[in-house]
């Protein structure tokens, strides 16, 4: 669904009700403000919605490209939520899940922190962000979960990062994505535009990314590879 973005309340599904830990992943590697990464405002919307309906544990998880800690990176983005764990993947245990895919599109199994696999109800959260004119949105925002200390720095770029991101979709199936479209940030050869939009999409992923992609006039070769599978796979 798009809501106006000057009206958004998040109101979370009735699953959230039932949850007990609630995992919110943010794109947030840096430390740069909305539009280049996830805002604190979004973020305290969401927090708040899901306190509206539960008393689940919240955890925030986020990793830095390069190992780093993220704490200066919370840091300077205020993300200092009260009642809310906020981890590094750096520091989680590590588990390692297999792709349910047949024929996985690029990594036929991935390591994640295993903090997501104890928490009820899957978030991912990312800003309105097109990269030329490809989307950078909430199953891509994905990508920041998976550990440096498993995949190295151009790992992942050499067997295709579109290709990775639909093999996460399939193996971390997460319930809902948010895409913060107040603003449109365009990253291109002539630099950074942005763009004032006053929406936010929430919903399945998939379907939110697909929503995103058409709003920016953009192509999202990881949601046609999703498509590709889709239906033989929930089948």
């Amino acid at each position: 669904m798009i809501f106006e973005a000057s009206q958004f309340v998040f109101r979370p599904p009735t699953a959230v009700a039932r949850a007990r830990r609630v995992l919110v992943k943010p794109h947030a590697p840096y430390p740069v403000p909305y539009p280049t990464t996830t805002s604190r405002q979004g973020v305290e919307a969401v927090i708040a919605g899901i306190r509206r309906v539960s008393d689940a544990d919240i955890i925030i998880l986020e990793g830095d490209p390069q190992g780093k800690s993220m704490q200066p990176t919370y840091r300077a983005l205020g993300y200092d939520f009260p009642r809310v764990l906020i981890l590094d993947v750096r520091d989680s245990v590590l588990v390692e899940v297999e792709n349910p895919l047949i024929k996985p599109f690029a990594l036929p199994s991935i390591w994640v922190p295993s903090v997501i696999l104890s928490c009820d109800y899957w978030i991912s959260m990312s800003p309105f962000k097109m990269v030329g004119e490809t989307g950078h949105f909430s199953i891509r925002n994905l990508l920041g979960l998976l550990p440096a200390s498993k995949y190295a720095v151009g790992e992942l770029e050499t067997v295709g990062l579109e290709k990775v991101v639909a093999d996460i979709y399939f193996t971390l199936p997460f319930d809902l994505g948010i895409v913060d479209g107040r603003q449109l940030l365009h990253i291109g050869s002539e630099g950074e535009v942005v763009e004032e939009y006053g929406k936010v999409f929430v919903g399945e992923p998939f379907e939110v990314d697909g929503e995103a992609a058409e709003a920016a006039g953009g192509r999202n070769q990881y949601l046609e590879l999703i498509d590709s599978v889709r239906s033989e796979f929930e089948a």
